[in-house]
């Protein structure tokens, strides 16, 4: 039986990785940050290396997009998660023969390319969050081995059980719908990008490690693109929700971090994903 280590498994994407594997038989040892801080070097290799598991999967992230941006602080701690300590697990799987599987972000790219980014093209982050996933990426590069880059945009999923976890942007719709009272919305329009269900990424992740396909970058996004106000309404039509909604540029928010206008993450590589329309009618049933 194959021994899987799973990084953040309190996440909303470490819950589904852990319960796919599980349905696969392998033997699953799931650490959040109580278990262990990927920052701490010494105890990160003391630890793993005692595990000695067959995969280890990285699904830990700090994505705080904005206070990345205006906290220096802030940025340094999310430059070590992202980026120092993906460099720090690449070093202790290659030495070890340990497949390593990370996910970054479409916020590796600038976002100016409305056909799209293909798996290889050139990173070019435009905000400190994308900056850190590119050194995390870059790191991984650089070191080499057995490893997987699976590259996700805008997850959604059953809620992460860490304390202090911010909801998806779905269940914030529903909530600011419902409980929180809100009869009108003004939501971005103008910025496009794919969709990623949990359980489908983790189902993904699974049949690229099953079927041992070549080491490198993937896309794990779903089909379809679609802006904030696009997704919400069908949030909306498909709970039955009577809110009017507004379709806004992104100048109507003044947010501290410059976000990517068309980041499609287009997968050339894989059995396409279903479409994000199909995932979300899914989850809100």
């Amino acid at each position: 039986m194959q021994k899987v280590l799973i990084l953040g498994a309190k996440g909303m994407l470490g819950q589904e990785l852990a319960r796919e594997f599980r349905l696969h038989n392998f033997e699953v040892i799931g650490w959040d940050k109580e278990e262990l801080d990927i920052v701490d070097f010494d105890t990160t290799v003391e630890k793993i290396t005692k595990l000695m598991p067959d995969i280890l999967i990285n699904a830990v992230a700090y994505n705080l997009v904005d206070k990345i941006e205006e906290d220096a602080q802030i940025f340094e701690l999310a430059k070590n998660i992202n980026g120092e300590a993906v460099g720090n697990l690449a070093r202790i799987c290659k030495a070890n023969n340990i497949t390593f599987v990370h996910y970054s972000s479409d916020y590796v790219f600038k976002g100016d390319n409305r056909d799209g980014y293909k798996e290889e093209d050139k990173l070019d982050p435009i905000n400190k969050y994308g900056e850190t996933k590119a050194v995390g990426e870059n790191q991984l590069l650089n070191i080499g081995g057995k490893f997987y880059i699976i590259r996700l945009s805008k997850l959604f999923g059953k809620p992460s059980a860490s304390a202090g976890a911010k909801k998806s942007f779905v269940d914030q719709m529903i909530w600011l719908a419902t409980d929180g009272g809100k009869n009108h919305l003004d939501l971005v329009d103008e910025e496009v990008g794919c969709i990623t269900y949990a359980p489908d990424l983790a189902k993904l992740t699974y049949d690229i490690l099953v079927n041992q396909k070549p080491f490198g970058i993937y896309h794990g996004a779903n089909s379809g693109v679609c802006s904030w106000y696009e997704w919400a309404k069908e949030i909306f039509k498909l709970k039955n929700i009577n809110i009017d909604i507004s379709p806004v540029s992104g100048d109507k928010f003044p947010r501290p971090a410059k976000r990517p206008l068309y980041s499609q993450l287009l997968n050339t590589k894989l059995p396409k994903q279903r479409n994000w329309e199909e995932t979300l009618k899914e989850y809100l049933n």
